[in-house]
């Protein structure tokens, strides 16, 4: 038996999810995959999800078509809290013996794969596979490994390599499609065809559930809205933090919020406190946090409100400001004295 581990949001699943899948499974001849819907991702800010009852269901709309190949197993979800998968693997080897076992990731996981919990422990109970991801690429070389692999490789040779643990990675090339699922949702929050990016299946479940339509309605007012997160901005020493309404302006949102740190550190940081902030708030997670692990230019999305946070060399760089130059620019005011 070759036993596929695959998890992820699938909030929602999409055709990426499927062809890479597909490919996968067929490639490494695997007679099965798990398909995971996690909980919560430990190593992501939280951000707004629809119940796990539905992406779950859509999980299975997705790969209804693909037989027996694919276990759509709720596992995490009914653990709850942090989705961890050494202990998601903890329980397949209940199941299946080590050597079966084959958790795939992407080349983005990849190289952070040392921050996950008890990696070390990963690799001596299953083997990787890792795929390309668009923007990421597999190494070719033993030199291009990442650190964290440093003394585990016994063995290396055209794409495979062999761990001192007994496990196996294998690495394999996909025809990625260059879509993601925060992007998904942003589309279908506007109402922007997502057909060609979405499984008929799947799009029909969006469509009669009305998912992904109304964003954050627990916040009545985006002005004020806007007010309060320029508020903690300001108290996190957020340089030259500028807000506008461009309701009438050709975008997406309604109004934005820009601000600048003294590092990326800095910048990832007045993402983190933000969330949080509005979580304890107004009990709302963002729709989406893009850029947090290299702090250059850090999104933070709230549907009619997205708030933009550089490393104060890079919002130089950008000029961001210029985009919105028709629109009505706040006169914010940090409460506390500050300008």
């Amino acid at each position: 038996m070759k036993i596929g581990i695959f998890g992820g949001s699938f909030n929602p699943p999409h055709n990426g999810h499927v062809n890479s899948l597909t490919t996968v499974q067929k490639k490494m001849g695997f007679d099965k995959i798990h398909i995971i819907p996690n909980s919560q991702n430990p190593l992501k800010v939280p951000t707004e999800k629809i119940g796990d009852e539905h992406r779950l269901a859509m999980a299975k709309l997705a790969f209804a078509t693909y037989g027996d190949a694919f276990v759509i197993d709720d596992i995490e979800l009914k653990r709850g809290g942090k989705s961890y998968t050494i202990d998601t693997i903890k329980e397949l080897r209940k199941t299946y013996e080590s050597k079966d076992l084959y958790l795939i990731i992407g080349a983005d996981n990849f190289e952070t794969f040392n921050e996950w919990k008890d990696f070390k422990k990963i690799l001596t109970e299953v083997n990787l596979v890792v795929t390309t991801r668009p923007g990421y690429q597999i190494p070719e070389t033993e030199s291009e490994f990442p650190a964290f692999l440093s003394g585990l490789v016994a063995e290396s040779d055209f794409g495979a390599v062999e761990l001192t643990t007994g496990r196996s990675i294998e690495f394999l090339t996909l025809q990625d499609m260059d879509i993601s699922s925060s992007e998904l949702r942003k589309k279908l929050r506007v109402g922007r065809p997502v057909d060609k990016f979405l499984p008929l299946a799947v799009e029909s479940y969006i469509k009669e559930h009305k998912l992904y339509r109304q964003a954050n309605q627990k916040i009545s007012d985006y002005e004020k809205f806007t007010e309060f997160c320029a508020q903690v901005l300001f108290d996190k020493k957020g340089i030259a933090v500028r807000g506008y309404d461009i309701r009438n302006s050709s975008t997406t949102t309604d109004f934005t919020l820009i601000a600048s740190g003294t590092s990326t550190r800095h910048a990832a940081s007045m993402a983190e406190n933000l969330v949080q902030a509005v979580k304890e708030e107004f009990n709302v997670y963002p729709l989406g946090v893009e850029g947090v692990d290299e702090g250059r230019w850090v999104v933070v999305d709230y549907g009619p409100l997205i708030v933009h946070l550089f490393y104060d060399f890079v919002r130089q760089e950008y000029r961001m400001e210029e985009l919105w130059k028709d629109g009505k620019e706040f006169k914010l005011t940090d409460k506390t004295g500050q300008k």
